[in-house]
């Protein structure tokens, strides 16, 4: 598939670990709820049908590239995308947020997910959105296409919709691991399937959202996220290159990781992304003494402006 030639290429070459002339910016969330354009298009088209629409979601990608001199756009769209892909119900509620009406309460359930994803299928518009965008970009920045990490998804197909403790989802781990890696595993397949795809449909660089990794803690870290994560990487990797496309870079962000550095650095991963309560030169230094030097994507903290 033939793109416009990319004219800002700095994230690109950062997360290669090449010299940039500065840091390279993009903002999480930086295609919503803040742009007076986005609650325009918003009050009229409820959350999925933009996210399903890739002439809507292509549009709100944009919204902020036009605005902001970043280095990057995100395609619009939402990590609960695989939930549906697997047959749940998943709502957006306003003042609520995400809602998923009928959780996995337990084991049984997981016989009602719908296996294996036909990812082109399922999730096709998200490619079809990212295909629309790269033309549309005209090569001003590269397109990050992104999905979340198995036990974040795990997360909210069980709770329901988020939570503040994830306490029936940590339940499950200690209940039913057998079942919460069998579990795991299903998402994981479908979240490679559906990053080559975004790859394919011409995704610059990809990332893999671990938001609810602040509630495992070291143990169950190692032994419920990161070899999942870690499998990820790999086969993304390696259905890119045996599709004959050009290399994609990665970045893993496993928000409250403080205590899985070293387990993420040795994860498959181009880029780390840490959040605003790691301290970057200790982040370095975890990340770089045993496994060689790794690019750190940084966060600001909340309510600061550059």
């Amino acid at each position: 598939m033939l793109f416009p030639a990319l004219k800002n290429d700095r994230l690109l070459r950062a997360a290669r670990g090449e010299d940039v002339d500065k840091v390279p910016i993009w903002i999480m969330r930086q295609a919503g709820r803040y742009l007076p354009e986005f609650r325009e298009l918003r009050s009229k088209h409820d959350f999925f049908t933009i996210c399903q629409t890739p002439e809507l979601a292509a549009e709100i990608t944009l919204q902020p590239i036009r605005r902001f001199d970043l280095d990057a756009a995100i395609i619009f769209s939402d990590i609960l995308v695989i939930p549906q892909a697997l047959g749940m119900i998943v709502e957006m509620r306003p003042g609520i947020g995400p809602v998923l009406p009928n959780p996995l309460v337990g084991p049984k359930d997981i016989a009602k997910l719908e296996t294996p994803v036909d990812v082109s299928l399922k999730l096709g518009y998200v490619g079809e959105a990212i295909t629309l965008v790269r033309h549309r970009l005209e090569g001003k920045v590269p397109l990050i296409g992104f999905s979340g990490a198995p036990w974040t998804l795990m997360g909210y197909m069980i709770e329901g919709g988020g939570s503040k403790t994830m306490s029936k989802s940590k339940a499950w781990l200690y209940r039913y691991p057998l079942a919460s890696k069998k579990l795991l595993q299903i998402l994981t397949d479908a979240v490679i399937d559906y990053l080559i795809m975004q790859a394919e449909a011409g995704a610059q660089l990809l990332q893999v959202f671990e938001s609810n990794a602040e509630y495992l803690g070291s143990e169950l870290f190692v032994e419920f996220s990161i070899p999942y994560i870690r499998e990820i990487a790999s086969k993304v990797k390696a259905g890119i290159k045996q599709k004959g496309l050009n290399d994609v870079p990665m970045t893993i962000f496993a928000k409250g990781a403080h205590y899985g550095l070293e387990e993420l650095a040795n994860s498959g991963y181009d880029v780390i992304g840490i959040d605003w309560t790691v301290d970057p030169v200790k982040a370095r230094a975890a990340t770089a003494f045993k496994y060689g030097a790794r690019d750190l994507a940084l966060s600001s903290e909340p309510g600061q402006y550059w």
